[in-house]
């Protein structure tokens, strides 16, 4: 299961119902029998509606269908998650969990109580954080199902003594608070939005791993560095830079790229642009000629570039 890009902060010693566990969020109780599993063992991916993370976990049988709401184990307690299908590559098991059981209609009703609660429980902590004059920006509220503790997410620049906050809060919900600093691509994968290309942010319907992200895949996909074409509305490079960046090591592999000298028919021409992604190469002449040739035209020989004989 993926972590949150998250600070762990210390809630009040003395108080149990105010005090954070240190462990990573989302990471879910692993059983010991778990170590070992049958290879035929039915293993699901399920999926944590409040922070859209996914996680592998095991059924007594197969007969779970995506959609299907279940409750399982979290590091935060039993909760709520969506069944997004059956896995079929089980090389990766490291992270998984036993599902106890299918949700009831109980459960999805308390859930939807839940929800129309996490609202009135955002604006409480808001106004809070306002009296306390706190740098913190309050991002999702969520009610565990079957734990007596509400979950506050939030970003900070800083650390954040959010003590005398979590005493108001105790004061009025009376159950167990827990406060979380998570980063400002992890707000982007919780809250959604749509993204310069018109569709949903990557990180929350793509993918819920944050992977890494670097300015050499943006030069790798000759993309411009002007950091407003290539950031994100949370302010980061973009997702799809890491997503897209292995085919783009693949394409540079096999197309020559602008500036290379390739020889095509005896003679010498440069590359004057290598389009990656329809796979179409550019090449012109000293004495003025300009051609276009497929990717597949091309090979390495010798650390050289030269066009394939038709």
């Amino acid at each position: 299961m993926s972590d949150f890009d998250e600070e762990d902060i210390s809630l009040l010693e003395d108080r149990p119902e105010e005090r954070e566990a240190a462990s990573s969020v989302g990471e879910a109780v692993k059983s010991p029998a778990i170590e070992s599993i049958a290879p035929d063992t039915p293993i699901f991916r399920l999926r944590l509606s409040y922070s859209h993370e996914t996680f592998l976990a095991i059924y007594r049988d197969d007969s779970l269908y995506p959609g299907s709401m279940v409750i399982v184990p979290t590091r935060y307690g039993k909760d709520l998650a969506q069944v997004i299908g059956p896995v079929h590559c089980k090389h990766d098991v490291s992270d998984i969990v036993w599902i106890e059981r299918v949700a009831l209609k109980e459960d999805l009703d308390k859930a939807e109580h839940n929800h129309a609660l996490e609202k009135d429980a955002f604006n409480i902590c808001k106004e809070k954080i306002l009296n306390h004059q706190l740098e913190m920006k309050l991002v999702h509220v969520h009610y565990l199902l079957e734990e007596p503790k509400i979950l506050f997410f939030f970003t900070a620049e800083n650390r954040v003594d959010f003590r005398e906050l979590v005493k108001d809060l105790v004061g009025v919900f009376k159950t167990r608070i827990e406060l979380r600093q998570i980063g400002v691509r992890d707000e982007a994968r919780v809250v959604s939005g749509l993204g310069i290309c018109g569709r949903g942010y990557c990180c929350h319907s793509v993918s819920d791993k944050l992977k890494p992200v670097s300015i050499k895949m943006a030069k790798d996909q000759n993309l411009s560095f002007n950091s407003m074409k290539i950031s994100g509305p949370c302010g980061r490079l973009l997702c799809c830079l890491s997503y897209e960046h292995g085919f783009y090591c693949e394409q540079i592999r096999r197309i020559p790229q602008e500036g290379s000298r390739v020889s095509h028919d005896n003679e010498t021409w440069a590359v004057t642009e290598a389009n990656m992604i329809i796979g179409q190469v550019k090449l012109s002449n000293n004495d003025g000629r300009l051609i276009t040739l497929p990717a597949d035209r091309f090979e390495k020989v010798d650390n050289h570039w030269k066009t394939k004989n038709k």
